[in-house]
């Protein structure tokens, strides 16, 4: 195809205005093939999708052809109505453009194409139609976690799946079709657990007073063959104050922070032999103000049956921080619990009364072993930050500090 025409309407141009000098006014916009109102491209092209009310198979590429002598597809955009762009290749004679991922299903798309004649005149197309629903057994819908509220800075997000997923590149999808931002911003990533749970974190804590929203880009998409993306109510959260307890085991006081800024210290009794309060970073779970505690619970030689008060969980095995007036002579002495913090009843009410569920206890110097990053309760914070990366499909080849340039058509459009 020849440009010919119009480099001879640019010269032109420029001829005349230096032939006619001071006050010559040039050419006018009519004069250039560019700036002329682009013309219907229907005829132009050929396009593979559906006619009339019928519904496209998402499985089938979609493909934009130029018909005719010397015209040529200068541009495709595809997006749904969701706003995510659909990937895609143009050949470049500029005869054909095609999808390079699939369609998603049950997803309603409009489709921009722009063309170029002999001349250089431009041409444009706006093509729109729907593809079939996906089969509701073939369905991965997500759920995410925690309930929507505000919580301290460890706590990290879940995402439970309806179905397992155990294909790497079925996992790329999914995980790129979950998305978390923050207000600060902050660097983090997702962590396959489990073949149908992920749990997302920052690589530190999330920011004091942060916003968080966290949504799915997922329905419609196929994940593999037979499995296409469901529901995912999108959630939001925030945090509070940075609140962060440290227990010495060894030393038997807790000393309690607020934005790095010590606000409180108090003795404590942890786990005494055999029962030691297990090391590392734990995330409160939640609060009972009383709690019926029992040897028989965790398999105690010795006999006890306690109602136990202002009790703040930190792992599913009941693990404790609470009130406990029966071992006040231990308190900054000795470690004679079962596993628990305890504490004078007036110090316990107090840590109650300031924490929430996210905030962090950490345990150290302890004989007791580590708890796990996964299993009981939200040990997130005990895995070294370049092994939860390698957890994540999508980052786990990535240096540290650098991101991906998503490829994939799971974005919305900005």
């Amino acid at each position: 195809m020849s440009h010919s025409p119009r480099m001879r309407t640019v010269l032109s141009c420029t001829l005349l205005v230096a032939a006619l000098a001071a006050g010559a006014t040039g050419c006018g916009s009519d004069g250039h093939p560019l700036s002329a109102k682009p013309y219907d491209a229907a005829g132009q092209i050929a396009f593979n999708g559906p006619a009339g009310t019928q519904k496209a198979d998402p499985d089938k590429p979609l493909e934009v052809t130029a018909q005719g002598k010397g015209g040529r597809i200068t541009d495709v955009t595809a997006t749904d109505a969701l706003g995510r762009y659909v990937a895609g290749e143009l050949s470049a004679d500029g005869s054909r453009w095609h999808t390079t991922t699939p369609l998603a299903a049950g997803a309603a798309y409009t489709v921009k194409v722009s063309t170029e004649d002999e001349e250089g005149s431009p041409g444009r197309k706006v093509l729109t139609f729907e593809t079939r629903e996906a089969a509701k057994k073939g369905r991965v819908d997500v759920e995410f976690g925690p309930e929507e509220g505000q919580y301290g800075v460890g706590m990290p997000v879940t995402a439970t799946l309806s179905r397992p997923v155990k294909d790497e590149k079925a996992r790329a999808i999914v995980e790129r079709s979950l998305e978390v931002r923050s207000e600060p911003a902050t660097e983090g990533t997702w962590h396959w657990f489990e073949d149908d749970k992920l749990h997302y974190r920052p690589k530190d804590y999330w920011p004091a007073n942060a916003k968080i929203s966290v949504s799915s880009h997922l329905e419609g998409v196929k994940i593999a063959d037979k499995l296409w993306g469901g529901e995912g109510k999108p959630l939001k959260l925030t945090t509070g104050s940075k609140i962060e307890a440290v227990v010495d085991a060894g030393a038997h006081y807790m000393t309690v922070y607020r934005n790095g800024e010590e606000i409180n210290s108090m003795p404590v009794t942890t786990g005494k032999p055999g029962w030691e309060t297990r090391n590392g970073t734990k995330v409160v779970l939640g609060k009972e103000y009383v709690v019926r505690m029992t040897s028989r619970a965790i398999g105690a030689a010795e006999f006890y049956d306690k109602q136990v008060y202002y009790a703040t969980r930190l792992t599913d095995t009941g693990e404790y921080v609470h009130a406990a007036p029966w071992s006040a002579g231990s308190h900054g002495y000795a470690n004679v619990s079962h596993g628990c913090v305890g504490m004078s009843t007036g110090n316990a009410a107090w840590f109650y009364g300031i924490v929430q569920p996210g905030d962090i206890v950490r345990t150290i110097n302890s004989y007791g072993e580590y708890l796990p990053a996964y299993g009981n309760g939200l040990g997130d914070w005990n895995m070294e930050w370049k092994d939860w990366r390698k957890g994540s499909v999508v980052n786990a080849d990535l240096r540290e500090g650098q991101t991906h340039h998503d490829e994939a058509r799971l974005r919305p459009s900005v």
